[in-house]
């Protein structure tokens, strides 16, 4: 394997990390959204990862795998609901639907992801680095 092939598969598990970085940064944004444009409470996202066989050029190499998102989902679990009849929000009853978003998952979510991406980032800067010194052993 090639080091471009490697910087490539890190490159496509980066972006796959960032996407579940921006959908973990939605979830917490949303953490009291009670009113969508759809008319309920705001419903948990969450980001599904499959690998992706990557172009190799050579005749009896085998296919590299790197990873992207296949999905983003909205999590079906309801979420708790609170007797607040101020709210403008409520149904009749004083009833307000709150979203079914846990801070505490989303910040150990929050802290897997930015650790996942940050080895990533540790793989592709020992690769440039590597590419490097290759470089200067010819000089």
């Amino acid at each position: 394997m090639n080091l471009l092939s490697g910087i490539e598969i890190t490159a496509s598990a980066l972006g796959a990390q960032k996407t579940r970085l921006d959908i973990i940064a939605q979830n917490i944004a949303n953490a009291q959204t009670t009113r969508t444009a759809a008319g309920g409470p705001y419903q948990r996202k969450l980001v599904s990862f499959e690998t992706e066989l990557l172009r190799q050029a050579g005749l009896g190499a085998p296919p590299l795998q790197g990873v992207r998102v296949a999905a983003i989902t909205s999590d079906p679990t309801p979420g708790e609901q609170v007797y607040d009849p101020q709210n403008p929000d409520a149904n009749a009853q004083g009833i307000v639907a709150l979203p079914n978003v846990n801070l505490a998952y989303e910040m150990v979510d929050l802290i897997t992801a930015t650790r996942t991406y940050e080895a990533n980032l540790s793989v592709a800067k020992n690769a440039r680095e590597m590419a490097q010194r290759t470089l200067r052993i010819g000089q």
